[in-house]
């Protein structure tokens, strides 16, 4: 059995309040891992501004 089916079995056998909590923190998983994307481009730009400057011109 993979992963995502024993994920899907599981989740199955919940209760619907129980359901949606888990709904609730994959997409808190997903904002948080989003939000660590965007801090690392918005750090690679700034350690690169003049570079990135230079190339737009």
């Amino acid at each position: 059995m993979t992963l995502a089916e024993k994920l899907l079995q599981d989740f199955q056998k919940l209760p619907e309040d129980k359901k949606q909590q888990v709904i609730d923190f994959v997409e808190f998983l997903k904002s948080k891992q989003k939000q660590e994307v965007e801090a690392m481009m918005d750090d690679i730009i700034d350690t690169n501004k003049e570079a990135l400057m230079e190339l737009a011109k």
